[in-house]
């Protein structure tokens, strides 16, 4: 028993001089402080900021009638009725239209082709091309929205004509267009608002990667010094594989626990996002998040070996790990490579969560599978951080013997 005692109370004093001499690493290291505090606290107020008008009402378009028919005007003045989309210019040509687009005159552009009233006549299809500025999804959203919403009431205009032209009288004829009623209802983002679903997976984002970049920024310094982050002490002698994960591990948590409550929980309330969920069961999300977090970066910090490396990896992954969470693109969709990809990344099943528990509503029993795979890359990543430690304690005392 006092054994026990003696290496318990042996084992909590070398994780707490680890635990301090992390945080010492990282208060005195200004670049690790910025990517803390700076960015992780300024980050969601900026993003906030720039997308907090989520909806874009009348956008100006440009038409490009070649048809030049009655069928074609009056798709156009359906368009310009839409609260998508405003009818600014009429253009002769899609040169012209290109270049008001070019100018920022015009966010996209509707191409009516010249067979369209013929194609409608015949019964056939009738094209219309659409072209949208990139420059923001909020643009291309509201142009398919709009033309989208022209054409079906263009579609049943004509199929109202139609049947009334073959005998049918009214009711007959709303029985064939709209065999069930059914009512329109988009409980969770009424408005189609874009920074709804952005914000909720941006947010998560940032707590990862400003979280890793942190951890590679000063792990890369300190093996450029010839230092290493996750060296033991020497009287550990290379059991304190443990002591040393969670020691480091604790510094990094806490730090970002307080972090991850500011965006999580009060940044939605500063722009104005819903938040239909209980705060307790999104900081029980958030608890196995950041541990995920914590792991993950101290696994992957590993690889980086110099302190400007990690700038080229934050700027090529962070777009990589947002649209992998499947905030704009359905996961279903996703190629089978980049489903299996988007598992490395705690962000991934976080996000999900977080847009179901916050936006819907959902509770913390609806996001069990999201929290399972938090889990299992908390165990994954935890086994894996030891098995760096313990290769880079080895190397270091091998080198010091050859010394």
């Amino acid at each position: 028993m006092k054994k026990f005692l003696s290496y318990t109370g042996q084992w909590f004093s070398d994780w707490y001089s680890i635990f301090a001499r992390e945080l010492k690493h990282i208060f005195s290291d200004s670049g690790v402080l910025i990517v803390f505090f700076l960015a992780g606290l300024a980050y969601p107020i900026i993003y906030g900021i720039v997308y907090s008008n989520g909806n874009l009402d009348d956008m100006p378009v440009a038409i490009v009638d070649d048809s030049g028919s009655a069928a074609g005007r009056k798709f156009v003045r359906a368009l310009d009725a839409t609260r998508e989309l405003q009818v600014s210019r009429t253009c002769m040509n899609m040169a012209e239209a290109e270049n008001l687009m070019r100018d920022r005159q015009v966010n996209g552009i509707v191409w009516i082709h010249e067979d369209f009233e013929d194609n409608i006549a015949a019964s056939h299809p009738a094209t219309v091309s659409t072209y949208a500025d990139m420059s923001s999804m909020i643009y291309y959203k509201n142009l398919t929205m709009g033309v989208n919403m022209a054409m079906l009431d263009g579609m049943h205009a004509i199929q109202e004509q139609k049947f009334s032209a073959a005998g049918m009288d009214g009711k007959q004829v709303e029985q064939l267009i709209h065999p069930i009623e059914y009512e329109e209802n988009i409980p969770y983002n009424r408005a189609f608002s874009y920074s709804i679903f952005f914000m909720s997976a941006i947010l998560l984002v940032i707590i990862q990667q400003t979280m890793y970049f942190g951890v590679s920024m000063l792990s890369g310094t300190m093996r450029e010094e010839n230092r290493h982050s996750a060296a033991m002490p020497w009287k550990l002698s290379g059991r304190g594989i443990s002591r040393t994960v969670f020691g480091r591990g604790l510094a990094y948590w806490l730090i970002y626990i307080a972090i991850g409550v500011y965006i999580m929980a009060l940044i939605p309330k500063i722009i104005g996002m819903p938040q239909n969920c209980p705060f307790g069961d999104i900081f029980i999300l958030l608890l196995f998040f950041v541990t995920a977090c914590v792991v993950f970066s101290f696994t992957f910090s590993t690889l980086i070996r110099h302190r400007e490396t990690v700038f080229i990896l934050f700027l090529l992954m962070s777009v990589v790990c947002l649209f992998l969470t499947g905030f704009s693109w359905p996961q279903s969709s996703f190629p089978l490579f980049w489903k299996w990809f988007s598992c490395i990344f705690p962000s991934t099943f976080a996000v999900r969560a977080f847009m179901n528990m916050n936006t819907a509503g959902a509770g913390l029993a609806m996001a069990e599978p999201q929290i399972l795979a938090l889990t299992i890359q908390i165990i994954v990543y935890y086994i894996l951080s030891c098995a760096a430690v313990f290769i880079e304690n080895r190397v270091r005392i091998s080198g010091t013997s050859q010394e």
